[in-house]
């Protein structure tokens, strides 16, 4: 019964903070080219998902590593749909690169679309990172940030795997920073049969970025290789502090 009614009073927000959303994008458009007060709409609607809950926690570490005025494209591992939302705390404005089976959920496919996400078929891939290449560069020139799972799928079982590079080639070619970020937890937050853990807790740890300047003089091999490393041993240091 309390999941039920959880549940209803999220929908409730979200239903408003939608509304809202689009009559935002239409209003600010001619001078909110980066979207951030639909973004700020998102964030309202997370932080009532996150925040009704007494118990349930989202532990931020390094944000002291975002500078809030800078572009970035953002890496994180990907666990559960809940990645998506839970990073709307960050002191960033971003465009999620994201599957289009995603935008088939009612309500959350329209806000993604509001925000001005990225939308790519993988049955394509080349077709795909093109999009990404392209669409990304646009947003990163607005002063947007670009969040992107660069393993490219969800984990089976929670661990990093192996990278693409679509990312880093972005990255390189718009000539701004790397900012890794890892989550854990998420994957906890809604149990089985739909049901809400009321004690969860997700951790969210921000790694110091890779500088523009190197994103451009290394290769990006080298560069894909150091984050994807950072990334997984942060990941184990996290897990083993929340034990």
């Amino acid at each position: 019964m309390l999941t039920i009614l959880y549940y209803l009073v999220c929908l409730v927000v979200a239903l408003v903070l939608y509304v809202a959303s689009f009559i935002a994008l239409v209003v600010c458009y001619p001078f909110d080219k980066k979207r951030v007060v639909v973004h700020t709409l998102s964030k309202w609607i997370t932080d009532v998902i996150f925040g009704l809950p007494p118990f349930m926690k989202r532990e931020v570490i390094g944000v002291e590593n975002i500078d809030p005025k800078q572009a970035y494209v953002v890496t994180l591992n990907h666990n559960s749909m809940v990645d998506i939302i839970c990073i709307y705390n960050l002191p960033l404005v971003f465009k999620w690169v994201s599957k289009k089976e995603v935008y088939r959920i009612p309500i959350v496919g329209r806000l993604l679309y509001a925000h001005g996400d990225i939308v790519i078929n993988r049955a394509s891939a080349k077709e795909a990172m093109q999009l990404v290449h392209d669409k990304g560069k646009e947003w990163l020139a607005k002063g947007a940030s670009v969040s992107i799972f660069p393993e490219g799928t969800r984990s089976k079982d929670g661990e990093i795997h192996n990278f693409k590079a679509g990312a880093f080639i972005l990255a390189k070619d718009a000539g701004v920073p790397i900012l890794p970020i890892v989550l854990d937890g998420t994957n906890r937050m809604v149990r089985k049969g739909w049901l809400m853990n009321w004690r969860n807790k997700i951790t969210i740890r921000v790694l110091p970025p890779i500088s523009a300047k190197e994103v451009e003089e290394r290769a990006i091999k080298e560069v894909m290789a150091e984050v994807h490393d950072s990334m997984v041993e942060a990941l184990a240091e996290v897990r083993k502090s929340n034990k």
